[in-house]
């Protein structure tokens, strides 16, 4: 059986040199091979270029029986970035994709990164990255610079998206209100998956999904907290009349279409992910290299599903997703 993995990461060294020469928020020091990336002063990681190595990761990928992988450059992303460098990051991320996807042919396939604070250069880098580059879709970060995603100066980009037919891949940022919670490393603990969500709301209840019903998107992480907090979304815009100004239908349906990766280290939430969603918007992942494989492949394989829906999952769905089949 076919098996995709729908989240992996790698970094390219040209990306991490440019972001030591970025001034502003986020900022970088090191080299050869080993950063540290921070934050401002609320968070910090270490960045070991080796850990993101695409051959390991394909011994890997053999090792665990996967068969595909896609492939987005790990956060964070460009829109972060001076306007100078911005779209120089971008460039430097989607070229190193493509140049990797066709040395692994067969093996991998890539989202663009661009630069979304500007628009018409987010615009022209997408279709770059499309057209010249063969990427799959797009890798989109749960805050643009600080802006929520259904700020209205992003909708051109939506209409362009949707008219593309590409999906949308949401990926954890560091909150910018990361400053409440940066104790007790709440940030990537927490704060990732309560950030991708409130993303997520922005999108439904700020009228992203009803003006573009052809957009297609991903939620990671088995769709961090919103799956478990859904009802009340839904008691407090059906019963309340609360946050549905820009939506004529319960937010619920409209996430019903959206696809959730299943990356998330614990069965139980797999298994209330595959129970809320159903196999037709599921997707294998894993995070590496964050998470091995094994352990990724281990609590799905240990669902008790058909052989239909495990096929949907693995394969099926991703093949239809980033026309990969």
């Amino acid at each position: 059986m076919l098996r995709v993995d729908c989240q992996s990461h790698v970094f390219p060294a040209s990306y991490a040199e440019l972001l030591t020469r970025n001034v502003g928020w986020v900022t970088a020091t090191g080299g050869d091979g080993a950063y540290v990336i921070r934050y401002g002063d609320v968070q910090q990681f270490a960045l070991y270029l080796a850990d993101y190595d695409p051959a390991g990761k394909v011994r890997a990928m053999d090792e665990a029986g996967i068969d595909i992988s896609v492939l987005s450059v790990n956060i964070p992303t460009p829109d972060l970035l001076a306007p100078d460098l911005a779209l120089a990051g971008a460039r430097l991320c989607n070229d190193y994709l493509a140049e990797t996807c066709a040395r692994y042919a067969g093996r991998y396939v890539g989202l663009a990164s661009l630069p979304l604070a500007d628009v018409p250069a987010a615009i022209a880098e997408l279709d770059r990255a499309l057209d010249d580059l063969d990427l799959r879709g797009v890798f989109l970060p749960s805050h643009i610079g600080g802006a929520p995603l259904d700020t209205p100066r992003f909708e051109p980009f939506y209409a362009h998206v949707a008219a593309r037919g590409v999906p949308l891949v949401l990926h954890p940022s560091v909150p910018m209100w990361g400053e409440a919670i940066k104790d007790h490393a709440l940030i990537p603990m927490l704060g990732f998956m309560v950030d991708t969500s409130i993303a997520m709301l922005c999108l439904i209840l700020g009228g992203v999904l009803e003006r573009h019903p052809d957009l297609r998107i991903v939620h990671p992480h088995a769709g961090g907290v919103l799956p478990y907090v859904m009802g009340r979304v839904e008691e407090q815009t059906e019963v309340k009349g609360r946050g549905r100004e820009h939506i004529t239908r319960s937010p619920l349906s409209y996430y019903r279409a959206v696809y959730l990766d299943l990356v998330a280290p614990s069965a139980l939430t797999v298994r209330y992910a595959y129970d809320f969603s159903g196999p037709d918007r599921l997707l294998f992942g894993s995070d590496h290299p964050w998470i091995s494989l094994a352990d990724a492949l281990a609590i799905v394989e240990g669902l008790e599903l058909s052989t239909e829906d495990r096929a949907k999952i693995f394969a099926r769905n991703a093949c239809d997703l980033f026309h990969l089949c």
